[in-house]
């Protein structure tokens, strides 16, 4: 493994590459630790170390974000609002049919989309300043009484504001930056490095506070976790296609054996960000519409509060496993279309041995892919569900370091990466990375 690795920085091109990525990586958690204008940075670290935050709510966001979100910094925002508006263009080519002719046309077709994404990155980042600067001038962020915002004059504010949205532009330009003359796919990449950050602070606080069979246990078991994602995001179902002899010219072409390569898991991580934002919602409006002065809440804030307040309740549980089930199903319906594979197999001369070109070439397709979700729905479900359980088992805060969704994104970047080092690797050495 060693002399891989170290032919890896025996090659000119890929060093340099490797070097690129580490120094913007670099520059990403500096970032994380620049305090935005106008936050009292003392303030910000006394209401952490109270542990009063409010971690359950926003640990989703924070995670994405490296610790950024609630230390209040320039890069607050991370990159949730760039993951927003991608899975929000791509939804849209359901309902608007330009974004789908977009998507037909091919590599001029998705710079336009991309195009589009940047634009939707940048109005979605005012959007989410604007509610973390109001949340930091409340104290509702940190739960804590100390002014993170001393001055809160209108100046001060904007400055807030568009500092906090060109800090999450900055984060777009960097991972784009790393795809293009760096390693890897550059949001994934950040995404990676704000997971991994939290992890040492995660597991430091669970021996400090469980002691070392705990701390054990909850790594025993994350790399169990780990484990199962390999082996899972690795699977894959493969429906075998034979495509027909045809006479061009002089030429005979086709009369080849290929497969359609079918993910259990072809939604990846997309339904847990969905289930877990709408499930934010209930935590929000309760934060909002809690009076302040000590009277009663209304009754459904009571309710929201009860059920939906705490992650460790059954009834969030139950909503948060069947809303990863059904976002499972609802994405893969959206990407995997089997009208549209079925036309190009009949086009080219294509089809499934046993069964005829069409229509029922369509209907097995979609018997196939119903299995395979249904598996891979229960799967994310699961991991869904690996920090609420350890929040009730060990008593762990919703930042449990090896939370399902947490290892399923960093096990997919790492084997992506990994692959494209390799691909790189066999182009120039014909030995790769892998064996």
């Amino acid at each position: 493994m060693f002399s891989a690795i170290a032919r890896v920085f025996r090659t000119p091109d890929l060093q340099r590459k490797i070097w690129f990525t580490l120094g913007i990586v670099a520059i990403y958690r500096l970032g994380a630790f620049v305090p935005a204008p106008g936050v009292d940075y003392g303030n910000v670290q006394m209401c952490l170390a109270q542990g009063n935050t409010s971690g359950g709510l926003y640990s989703f966001v924070n995670m994405f974000s490296g610790g950024a979100m609630l230390q209040v910094s320039v890069f607050a925002l991370g990159i949730m609002p760039y993951i927003t508006a991608s899975i929000i263009v791509q939804l849209l080519r359901v309902v608007i049919p330009h974004f789908e002719a977009l998507h037909r046309e091919g590599a001029q077709g998705q710079a336009k989309m991309t195009q589009y994404t940047r634009y939707l990155t940048i109005a979605l980042g005012v959007l989410n300043a604007t509610t973390l600067v109001s949340l930091a001038r409340t104290g509702a962020l940190l739960n804590c009484n100390l002014p993170i915002v001393p001055n809160d004059s209108l100046w001060t504010i904007l400055l807030m504001i568009i500092t906090l949205t060109a800090g999450t532009g900055l984060i777009m330009w960097l991972g784009e930056q790393i795809t293009e003359r760096g390693v890897g796919n550059g949001m994934s990449l950040l995404i990676f490095v704000s997971i991994a950050a939290g992890f040492p602070a995660g597991m430091a606080q669970i021996f400090t506070t469980q002691g070392w069979r705990t701390a054990f246990i909850v790594l025993l078991v994350g790399i169990l976790t780990i484990a199962l994602v390999v082996f899972v995001e690795e699977s894959q179902r493969r429906v075998p296609v034979q495509y027909a002899k045809r006479q061009i010219g002089r030429r005979t072409v086709g009369g080849t054996t290929t497969y359609i390569p079918i993910k259990v898991n072809m939604a990846g991580v997309i339904p847990v960000i969905f289930a877990s934002s709408i499930l934010m919602l209930p935590g929000i409006l309760i934060q909002f519409n809690t009076p302040q002065d000590g009277t009663p809440p209304p009754d459904w804030v009571v309710f929201l509060s009860q059920y939906f307040g705490d992650g460790a309740h059954p009834v969030y549980m139950a909503a948060y496993f069947l809303m990863t089930i059904f976002f499972t199903y609802f994405y893969v319906t959206i990407t995997f279309n089997p009208e549209e594979i079925s036309d190009n197999m009949k086009k080219y001369g294509g089809f499934i041995p046993g069964v005829r070109a069409g229509r029922p070439t369509e209907q097995y397709l979609q018997y196939v892919i119903s299995r395979i979700t249904f598996v891979g729905a229960l799967y994310l479900g699961m991991l869904a569900m690996i920090p609420l359980v350890a929040f009730v088992l060990i008593n762990a805060n919703q930042n449990f370091p090896f939370g399902g969704t947490s290892i399923l994104i960093m096990v997919g970047v790492a084997l992506q990466t990994l692959k494209q080092i390799n691909a790189q690797m066999e182009q120039r050495n014909y030995e790769g990375l892998l064996r």
